[in-house]
Formats: C-alpha cells, sequence, structure tokens
C-alpha cells in the first residue's frame, strides 16, 4: 500500500470535541440504561463538557432606553 503524501493532523478544537463527543455518548448510553457510571464519573464528565460545549444561557438584548429592539429587512433589489 502506498504512503500518505499528506500527514493528516487534527487541530486541538477537533480533539476537544471529539472527546466531548465521547463523553456525551457514555452519558447517553448511562441515561438508555445500558451503562452503569458512578457518581464521581458523572460528575468529571459534567465538568469537562461545560469547558468544551457552550452552555445554552438567556441573552436579553434590549433596544433604546431599555424599550424592545426594532429590526430591519431590506432586500436588494436584483438587476
Amino acid at each position: 500500500m502506498a504512503a500518505r503524501k499528506k500527514v493528516l493532523k487534527l487541530s486541538n478544537e477537533w480533539r476537544e470535541r471529539i472527546r466531548s463527543g465521547m463523553i456525551m455518548y457514555r452519558l447517553e448510553q448511562a441515561a438508555l440504561g445500558k451503562l452503569e457510571i458512578p457518581s464521581n464519573q458523572l460528575k468529571a464528565a459534567e465538568i469537562l463538557l461545560r469547558k468544551t460545549i457552550p452552555d445554552l444561557a438567556k441573552t436579553e438584548i434590549t433596544g433604546k432606553d431599555n424599550g424592545p429592539q426594532e429590526h430591519v429587512f431590506r432586500w436588494k433589489d436584483s438587476v
């Protein structure tokens, strides 16, 4: 078999995504009752996921004088 000419290297971001995916897979298996995970491993998984996957937090954007925000959408006429 011929050797690869290009060496594939994963960036740190992709490595973190892969690790997060593995953690989420194990948590899914535990939720489905297919795997038993000790409480200390669950806590460790929670901490690691918080560091790699952003939390969905409520964000409020207000307009002038804390009033409602006005959005204006315009389309450019195609010629």
